[in-house]
């Protein structure tokens, strides 16, 4: 999306260093008769390195730097001397970010093969292995060969081309229909400031909110930007930010209580989530009915008999502050 400072999904090109080769040379000191072999190793070419950062929130530093290029190992010299390794190039990348390299087969088509995923402050994930240096020719003298004239060249490196891709780490997401109050909600249960206001699709991009429960304990609440009907086929929003939901230990589904048929619309929101990821159905689920200040408690125990079966429901007002503290014990039960 154009101005936008969140990219969740970026293309680079890597290549890692060559290493670099082996020397053969012989000492030539003026007093010292028949100097053997004394060539160094070459140095180690630098390697693409992906390492996790938690002070990183998007891949948008690496959209303007989508070429990154480790330099070759230095060559070894004589005196044994070995030539120096190439600095690896360390790519600081946000939590949850997936790396696939683009692999092209015989016939001509291309396809992601899996590389790994970065989840841990500080984890790293080597996309590239730079080349190793060669050996120098004092490596390869022997009782039948005196003066080998010979040294190993360094092992080349390699180079491709990766996706990453960001899938957002959260143990709560948030998902429903555009105007839900999801963001609402966020922005009443931690610090987080989403965006709000009374029009579809008004988050464009996920936001985190740290949420306090009792005793000390807190979790990690996502505003996933709404889902319509269709979105697995590119519909609205489309699929950009599904791939959000499927990091998230438990998913908090959200209806307004001016709905239709809240139990139809749990099941469309349900039903594209399946659609995008059967493996969605295995995590754990809630359902909160909002903006529910306009509803006496008669209304509500109306509405009861009305929703989906098998799926604990609350009924809250995130402008009321409506069984808001419930909500947040039965999500924290949840995640346990």
């Amino acid at each position: 999306m154009a101005g936008s400072n969140f990219v969740d999904y970026v293309k680079i090109f890597a290549r890692s260093g060559h290493g670099g080769a082996g020397s053969s040379h012989f000492r030539r000191e003026k007093f010292v008769a028949f100097g053997g072999p004394d060539g160094g190793d070459g140095g180690k070419g630098g390697s693409i390195i992906l390492k996790g950062d938690r002070q990183y929130w998007t891949l948008i530093h690496l959209k303007y730097q989508r070429h990154q290029f480790a330099e070759d190992g230095e060559c070894g010299r004589g005196a044994r001397s070995t030539g120096k390794d190439a600095a690896d190039i360390v790519i600081p990348v946000p939590l949850g970010t997936v790396a696939r390299r683009l692999v092209e087969q015989e016939d001509g088509s291309t396809t992601l093969e899996y590389v790994g995923e970065v989840t841990e402050d500080g984890e790293e994930l080597v996309l590239l292995k730079g080349g190793r240096g060669g050996l120098g020719n004092w490596h390869f003298k022997s009782p039948t060969v005196q003066a080998p004239r010979y040294s190993q060249p360094g092992e080349e490196g390699d180079e491709g081309a990766f996706i990453l891709e960001l899938k957002v780490l959260a143990d709560v997401g948030l998902v429903g229909f555009p105007n839900a109050g999801k963001s609402t909600l966020l922005s009443v249960v931690s610090a987080a400031k989403p965006k709000i206001a009374n029009y579809a699709f008004t988050t464009l991009e996920p936001n985190l909110g740290i949420v306090e429960v009792r005793d000390g304990h807190s979790f990690v609440m996502a505003d996933i930007p709404g889902i319509i009907e269709g979105a697995h086929e590119g519909k609205g929003l489309g699929t950009r930010f599904l791939r959000h939901i499927e990091r998230n230990s438990v998913l908090l589904f959200m209806v307004p209580a001016d709905s239709d048929d809240v139990a139809k619309d749990y099941e469309i929101l349900l039903g594209e989530l399946t659609q995008y990821n059967p493996e969605l159905l295995d995590k754990r689920r809630l359902l909160a009915i909002t903006k529910c200040d306009m509803l006496d408690e008669e209304l509500i125990e109306q509405m009861r008999p009305q929703l989906p079966e098998g799926v604990p429901a609350v009924f809250i007002s995130s402008v009321a502050g409506l069984n808001i503290a419930r909500l947040k014990d039965m999500l924290w039960e949840a995640l346990q």
